[in-house]
């Protein structure tokens, strides 16, 4: 009878301790791995004596120019492995919680706002393109043709918005209030000789909408690879305050910029035939900045 007993308490106490088990609470809150769980940790040396560097990346065309640089940074002795995201906060954080050594997928102002935001502190190892706003035909075909009241589909968000009221500024279609810079909206609209109209969407949906309306100013990641890339009237200047606030850049851990293998990046990134490649892949639609 007493072995019984004891065989009966040893096995409650194994049922406490398992339905304790289960209710423990997960070991980490770390973000979603990255598209391929079975790729290497960052910076370790590869099967084939190179080391990895790995870059999180949006698909385009951002994983297609670091795809273009495989071979470049393989003869500077290093694997460069490209994992793709679709969003904007997983990058960051992947970086930041060391499962991505880069990324390249996001211009300067998103970073400083995604860094105040996330208590974050990656910084820009180096800025390699441009994606420029260009005015694109809907229902008619030049801006020769524009005629009195005019309709404009512009981005809704303030910082396209903003860029999308300069670049019509700069053709001469409306005149915008002195110093309204980056920060313009409609009610700077100072002059507007050809009583256009203008209607703000949101940016994606801009393509889209374009049908509708005369014109329409269109993002440059929303051209890429479309049929609309060839039709495109005219784009921000590359030199233009918007080009030099809005490169895409590669960012890093703050100290990382130095480290051998980004500076590898950032040495095929801005070479001459990565200009080239930039050029003839994507023409006015990415515009390299280096």
């Amino acid at each position: 009878m007493k072995k019984f007993i004891a065989l009966v308490i040893a096995a409650l106490l194994t049922l406490g301790v398992v339905g304790c088990g289960g209710q423990n609470p997960p070991a980490s809150n770390s973000p979603a791995a990255p598209a391929s769980p079975s790729d290497p940790a960052p910076s370790g040396d590869a099967s084939n004596g190179l080391t990895v560097l790995k870059v999180a990346a949006s698909p385009a065309p951002h994983a297609e120019i670091l795809n273009s640089v495989k071979d470049a940074m393989a003869a500077e002795g290093f694997d460069l492995q490209v994992v793709e995201y679709t969003d904007y906060i997983m990058p960051n954080n992947a970086v930041f919680n060391g499962e991505m050594d880069a990324n390249y997928f996001q211009h300067q102002p998103y970073l400083t706002n995604f860094n105040e935001k996330n208590k974050t502190d990656l910084v820009a190892a180096a800025a390699i393109h441009f994606e420029p706003l260009g005015i694109y035909p809907g229902k008619t075909a030049s801006l020769d043709a524009l005629a009195d009241g005019a309709t404009i589909v512009v981005p809704n968000d303030p910082t396209n918005e903003a860029r999308a009221l300069n670049l019509l500024a700069a053709q001469g279609i409306i005149t915008l209030k002195e110093g309204a810079g980056l920060a313009a909206t409609v009610k700077d609209i100072t002059d507007n000789p050809k009583n256009v109209k203008i209607t703000e969407v949101e940016a994606a949906q801009v393509p889209m909408a374009l049908p509708d309306y005369d014109f329409g100013v269109i993002n440059g990641n929303y051209a890429v690879g479309t049929e609309l890339s060839d039709s495109i009237l005219v784009s921000e200047d590359p030199s233009s305050e918007a080009a030099q606030t809005f490169a895409n850049i590669v960012a890093v851990k703050p100290g990382k910029e130095n480290d051998a293998a980004i500076q590898a990046l950032v040495k095929v990134l801005t070479s001459e035939d990565t200009r080239k490649f930039i050029t003839e892949k994507y023409g006015v639609s990415v515009v390299p900045v280096f």
